[in-house]
């Protein structure tokens, strides 16, 4: 059965500038690049990638549908950094009542990120 997530794709048309916002933008490195599609290892095994699709045309349509949450140790200093290139924050980082932090911001195309802190006691 399943026992852990390979990846997640966001298909675009806009491939450049979700290209430079995943690797200049997040910082993530980039596992590869064929043109038209980019990987970025979050870890071993584990990708997001963007690629273009003919079949996707314009921003995301319904932004919260899917959120991907992405795992930072300081919340606080990754929200700082992130606003000081200019990536404007659906929600600043918050404590959730799981005792967790989460901060909400978008790409270039409208998907929807979150910036997750676990509390120390659940880091894995």
């Amino acid at each position: 059965m399943i026992y852990d997530l390979a990846g997640v794709i966001f298909w675009t048309e806009h491939l450049k500038p979700m290209v430079r916002f995943y690797r200049d933008v997040l910082q993530l490195p980039v596992h590869s690049d064929h043109g038209d599609f980019v990987a970025f290892e979050i870890r071993p095994g584990v990708r997001l990638s963007v690629g273009r699709h003919d079949r996707i045309h314009g921003s995301s349509r319904e932004p919260y549908r899917v959120m991907i949450n992405l795992q930072v140790d300081d919340i606080y200093a990754a929200h700082n950094a992130l606003a000081a290139k200019g990536v404007t924050f659906l929600r600043p980082p918050e404590r959730e009542d799981w005792g967790g932090l989460v901060a909400t911001l978008q790409d270039p195309d409208g998907n929807t990120l979150q910036l997750f802190q676990f509390p120390p006691s659940s880091r894995h």
